[in-house]
C-alpha cells in the first residue's frame, strides 16, 4: 500500500475497528468506562501517528495500539479502585441486553446466563491469555495478526490459545458441578 494522507483514510481504514478496539479493552481493563477511554487514547494516538503507518492490516495496528493503550492505563491505575457515582437514575445501570423479539422469555434467560457466564469464566483467565483468546475468538483474527498485535511469536499465541481453552474448559466444568 502506498502513502496515507488524511482523515478520509483515517475514517476508512481505522474506524470501522472501533467495536473490535473496544471488545479488546474491555475485556483487557475489566470496566466499560475505563475501555472506552482507552479506545479514545488508542484513537487519538493512532490519528497522531496515521500519516507514518504503512502497512496492509489497520485493524492489527489499530489493535496493537488499543492494547498499548490499555497496559499504559492499567499500569497507572495499578491499586487504584474507582466506585461509580449514581447517576439517579439506576435503571440505565441495570437495564438488560437487547433482546431478540423471536426469542420466547426462556431463551433469551437462557441467553443472558450463558453470556454472563462466558463473561466471569473469561474474567477469570491470566491478562495475556485472555486477552489472545479474545483476539482469536470473539475478533477471529489470524494467528499472525495476534502475533504482531501481542508482539509475541507464533508459537507463543498458540501456546496461550491452548492453555486459555484448557483453563475455561476446567473452570467450565468445576461451574457445571453441583
Amino acid at each position: 500500500m502506498g502513502r496515507i494522507d488524511g482523515a478520509r483514510d483515517f475514517e476508512s481504514l481505522v474506524l470501522p475497528h472501533l467495536d473490535a478496539a473496544y471488545n479488546l479493552a474491555r475485556w483487557l481493563v475489566r470496566d466499560p468506562v475505563a475501555a472506552e477511554d482507552v479506545v479514545q487514547e488508542a484513537a487519538v494516538r493512532a490519528l497522531t501517528y496515521f500519516a507514518s503507518f504503512r502497512g496492509d492490516n489497520a485493524r492489527g495496528w489499530f489493535l496493537q495500539i488499543v492494547r498499548n493503550a490499555a497496559y499504559a492505563s492499567m499500569k497507572l491505575d495499578r491499586g487504584l479502585r474507582t466506585v461509580p457515582l449514581a447517576t439517579g437514575d439506576e435503571t440505565e445501570a441495570a437495564a438488560p441486553a437487547p433482546v431478540d423479539p423471536a426469542d420466547d422469555p426462556e431463551h433469551t434467560l437462557l441467553k443472558i446466563q450463558a453470556h454472563a457466564g462466558l463473561d466471569r469464566l473469561l474474567a477469570g483467565l491470566p491478562v495475556e491469555l485472555r486477552e489472545t483468546i479474545v483476539l482469536r475468538e470473539l475478533e477471529e483474527l489470524a494467528y499472525k495478526d495476534i502475533a504482531q498485535i501481542t508482539d509475541v511469536p507464533i508459537g507463543t499465541v498458540m501456546s496461550r490459545l491452548w492453555r486459555a481453552r484448557r483453563l475455561l474448559a476446567e473452570a467450565a466444568q468445576r461451574e457445571a458441578v453441583p
